[in-house]
């Protein structure tokens, strides 16, 4: 909010940003047991959407430290420690003729 100025709620690319982050989440085949998606095996953001994801976070990061120090250090320690799993097995799609 601070870095665009909307006066309430989001921006909308803001807000774009956040649905597709929670799309991708809810579609995480790992769930509970991924590390964080800095360290996971599996790309599921677009590369352009990635790039906004870091932008976002070059922000945030400083932030949350400051604002929340507890989240901060489960964030850095815990789950970086936490190994990223192996990538799931795809599914061959059956042709059928």
């Amino acid at each position: 909010q601070r870095q665009h100025g909307a006066k309430d709620g989001l921006c909308v690319e803001c807000q774009e940003l956040l649905d597709y982050a929670t799309l991708r989440l809810h579609r995480c085949p790992f769930q509970e047991e991924k590390s964080t998606c800095a360290n996971c095996v599996v790309h599921c953001y677009r590369p352009d959407m990635r790039e906004r994801i870091r932008e976002v976070m070059r922000y945030a990061g400083p932030h949350m430290a400051y604002r929340h120090p507890i989240l901060t250090f489960m964030h850095l320690v815990i789950d970086n420690r936490r190994e990223a799993p192996t990538a799931p097995k795809r599914r061959r799609k059956v042709l059928s003729s």
